[in-house]
């Protein structure tokens, strides 16, 4: 056999290898939805069977409320593990808030599941359901934009009909204004009191947590490069943080501020923009958008410096801790008492 005939069955070879990983894999990543799609139907059915038990008259008042935990114990002996307590209380309570199978999220898994039970208001509830489904989050994402109050953030800047689509829906990247979400929560850096960082010290601590700051900033985000050069008129400019939106197709530039924004942020990063319109944008992309991320700004101040101005800019503040929730319910609670009058 000749070096060429060698070359050309090693090649064959690896490609059938290649074959038959790719099909094992497709087939089990099937397996896997299958098992907890049947998982969670399973439990959801155990669930109902408890509640239409309860509602047996002479039978609810025979084993009260020593009935979840005499299950508990008896099918432990049966099956072993899964049939906690807790967990059984969670069956319970999937049946009584999707009383419809079919309204059951079957997409998510059951540790998934847990956490949206977790969840009284059904608003949020749903929120974060659909949400997890459209940006794939894990169980450990899905429990940090619960504790980062995500749904809340994105819903104190609406109407009623916003939060109610948005509750609905998930958010939808469909314009520039959905990538904002105020304020950024950073409590993922764990930077102590007081803050002296620098803006360099941040952009580095972004970069060390890019995992995690991606999903603040929500899907879509492919990350570019930091310090990202530019040169104009013999001069070199550096942004901070530069991706690119796969679903709005378009560059997103990020520039870190330690402190306030002022207006010579907003137009440096309105020369930033005009120069990857015209340098950097190939067939096929959106006009860049512009984030000026800072730890405070002024309204005011920032809407007369963005006067008349046709980029996409957006001026948005950060947070190293967790929002107060309560003051967002609040807020948002308010908000549709006051559309309901």
């Amino acid at each position: 056999m000749t070096n060429m005939e060698k070359e050309g069955a090693l090649s064959g070879y690896q490609q059938l290898l290649n074959t038959l990983s790719d099909a094992y894999v497709k087939g089990y990543q099937k397996l896997v939805i299958a098992v907890n799609s049947n998982m969670v139907q399973t439990y959801w059915e155990i669930g109902q069977y408890i509640v239409e038990f309860e509602q047996g008259g002479i039978l609810k008042a025979k084993y009260g409320k020593a009935l979840l935990e005499n299950l508990s114990k008896d099918l432990s002996l049966l099956h072993g593990k899964g049939f906690s307590l807790s967990n059984l209380k969670r069956m319970r309570q999937l049946y009584t808030v999707y009383p419809i199978s079919a309204e059951v999220p079957h997409q998510l898994t059951w540790t998934h599941l847990v956490e949206l039970l977790k969840i009284d208001n059904p608003l949020e509830r749903s929120f974060y359901q659909n949400q997890s489904i459209i940006e794939n989050w894990s169980t450990t994402d899905l429990i940090r934009q619960k504790k980062s109050s995500l749904f809340l953030r994105l819903a104190a800047s609406k109407d009623k009909e916003g939060i109610l689509q948005l509750a609905k829906q998930g958010q939808l990247i469909q314009r520039p204004e959905d990538l904002i979400r105020e304020p950024c929560v950073l409590e993922f850096l764990k930077i102590p009191e007081p803050y002296h960082l620098t803006e360099s010290d941040l952009e580095t601590r972004l970069i060390n947590h890019l995992q995690q700051f991606l999903l603040e900033l929500g899907k879509g985000f492919a990350f570019i490069g930091r310090q990202y050069r530019i040169t104009l008129g013999n001069r070199n400019h550096y942004v901070d943080l530069v991706f690119y939106h796969r679903i709005l197709k378009c560059f997103v530039l990020i520039d870190l501020k330690k402190e306030e924004a002022g207006y010579a942020d907003v137009g440096q990063m309105n020369m930033y923009l005009g120069y990857f319109e015209n340098e950097e944008n190939t067939e096929g992309d959106n006009p860049p958008v512009g984030i000026v991320l800072a730890k405070e700004k002024d309204d005011l101040l920032v809407q007369y410096a963005m006067h008349n101005l046709t980029s996409q800019l957006f001026v948005n503040k950060y947070q190293f801790y967790m929002p107060d929730k309560e003051a967002l319910r609040q807020l948002i609670e308010k908000q549709l008492i006051v559309e309901n009058e």
